[in-house]
């Protein structure tokens, strides 16, 4: 009777040692990235101050790093070797198909209500879309929303197919290279989105004695802070907070938000994005 007994004991034990639930070890540091829509000079300029506010704010350490492309940024959320990333809203939507969980937390008040603008020489004669046809082209990256898929969208919505009307289209990868592509003759146009064409303009980057604005895109969603779904959701609160919380008036705060070219932050949810990836489906780019 003891041996029976003995093992019984021994698999109650081990039955109860499995539905114990252990606390996850706390997270050590806080992996940082953004989609390379810009040069690796200027993310670095722009997101290392967020790691240093965040690891300040969270009492942890937070590390920005850059990643080589846009896919580059949600292979790594996937493989939670990256813990948080700015992603425009068509690579929030690949994350979120991708991880099946990616959270989305915050994006900038502006975001909610995008654009992208269309650039051209005033030596090629496009004032319109219909000018397009049989003229070369520029799209940002494959996966930018303000850069490609938008654009693509409306093009496809006002009657112009990039594969069928223009002579040729390329990516430059990011939206300050495709107003330099455009500035310099390499295509005739190209699609950036609004933030940076409004930067380059302001810092006088691109000359508009030469590269002219001749169309704008209706609005739609785009960027947003995104999170892997499995990290802590206090920590996940405490990160949405602390980017809230940033106040315009508050000198320190103001060079943040300048940075990301906004004057506040805005809490989102996956169903805001529902219309991008509508538009993804319908432009070909997702199925």
């Amino acid at each position: 009777m003891r041996r029976p007994l003995a093992a019984l004991i021994l698999i109650g034990m081990t039955v109860l040692g499995a539905a114990i639930s252990y606390p996850a070890e706390p997270l050590q540091e806080l992996r940082v990235s953004a989609i390379p829509d810009e040069n690796p000079n200027e993310l670095m300029r722009i997101y290392t101050p967020f790691a240093e506010y965040l690891s300040r704010e969270l009492k942890l350490k937070v590390t920005y790093t850059n990643v080589v492309d846009y896919a580059a940024t949600v292979e790594a959320l996937a493989a939670k070797k990256l813990d948080m990333v700015w992603y425009g809203g068509f690579t929030y939507v690949q994350a979120r198909k991708r991880t099946g969980d990616a959270v989305p937390l915050v994006s900038r008040e502006e975001d909610l209500n995008f654009h992208s603008k269309f650039i051209t020489r005033k030596d090629t004669g496009i004032t319109k879309l219909a000018d397009l046809k049989g003229k070369t082209f520029s799209f940002g990256s494959v996966s930018s929303t303000s850069g490609h898929l938008m654009p693509r969208y409306f093009l496809l919505q006002n009657g112009i197919n990039p594969e069928r009307d223009f002579a040729k289209f390329s990516f430059s990868g990011a939206h300050d290279a495709t107003a330099l592509w455009v500035e310099s003759g390499k295509v005739d146009a190209g699609a950036l989105n609004e933030a940076v064409w409004d930067k380059l303009v302001q810092t006088r980057k691109v000359d508009t004695s030469k590269v002219l604005l001749f169309w704008t895109t209706p609005p739609y969603v785009d960027y947003v802070w995104t999170v892997r779904g499995d990290l802590d959701k206090g920590l996940q609160e405490r990160i949405a907070s602390a980017l809230v919380k940033l106040d315009y008036r508050n000198p320190e705060d103001k060079r943040l938000l300048d940075l990301h070219r906004t004057k506040k932050y805005v809490r989102v949810k996956p169903e805001d994005f529902k219309p991008t990836e509508e538009a993804a489906i319908a432009a070909g780019l997702l199925k």
